[in-house]
């Protein structure tokens, strides 16, 4: 804070940089920094999903307040929101344990009698929130720009995202869109 974002002040105050942030995948390192600075906006990877929604707490609401943009990396938490609830699948850079796979397949029932796909659902959710301004998709090949957007485009019904909380599989207090 002395130093790096110091400088980088500077240089929005000079009309260099627009805007000034940081990208983590943690929620409390992100909190710390809105609260001890004047961000614009932070990268917050595998935080904010279908699976994980405690940003909902304290962090969402400060950014909401301070006005500071969250793009929301990982929303796929590192794979089994993509695939779903496969032999292999990953959940934060290791293979998903037990509970995770149980309630990804809840979920996968849900989309089921909805007609949604989960990785639709799943990058669709975070954009709910009034403090996310993008869902940030990583792509390899030029290919997967065509296949990410045709994954995000369809719409997602009201019903869906209601029967998801009324199951316990996503928070009552969690926006929607």
């Amino acid at each position: 804070m002395a130093g790096g974002y110091r400088a980088m002040v500077a240089l929005r105050e000079e009309g260099t940089v627009k805007a000034i942030g940081a990208g983590v995948n943690e929620t409390a390192a992100c909190h710390d920094l809105a609260e001890r600075g004047d961000f614009d906006c932070f990268l917050l990877a595998g935080r904010y999903t279908l699976l994980e929604q405690a940003p909902l707490d304290e962090f969402l609401p400060l950014c909401t307040e301070r006005n500071i943009a969250i793009l929301v990396g990982g929303a796929y938490n590192t794979g089994i929101l993509a695939t779903g609830a496969i032999e292999g699948a990953y959940f934060q850079y290791s293979p998903a344990p037990p509970e995770i796979m149980a309630r990804v397949r809840r979920i996968e029932a849900v989309c089921a009698r909805h007609g949604v796909r989960l990785p639709t659902a799943a990058l669709q959710f975070p954009l709910g929130h009034p403090a996310v301004a993008s869902v940030v998709i990583g792509t390899r090949a030029p290919h997967e720009v065509a296949m990410n957007v045709e994954t995000f485009a369809p719409h997602v019904p009201a019903d869906f995202w209601a029967e998801l909380k009324a199951e316990g599989l996503l928070r009552a207090d969690a926006p929607t869109p």
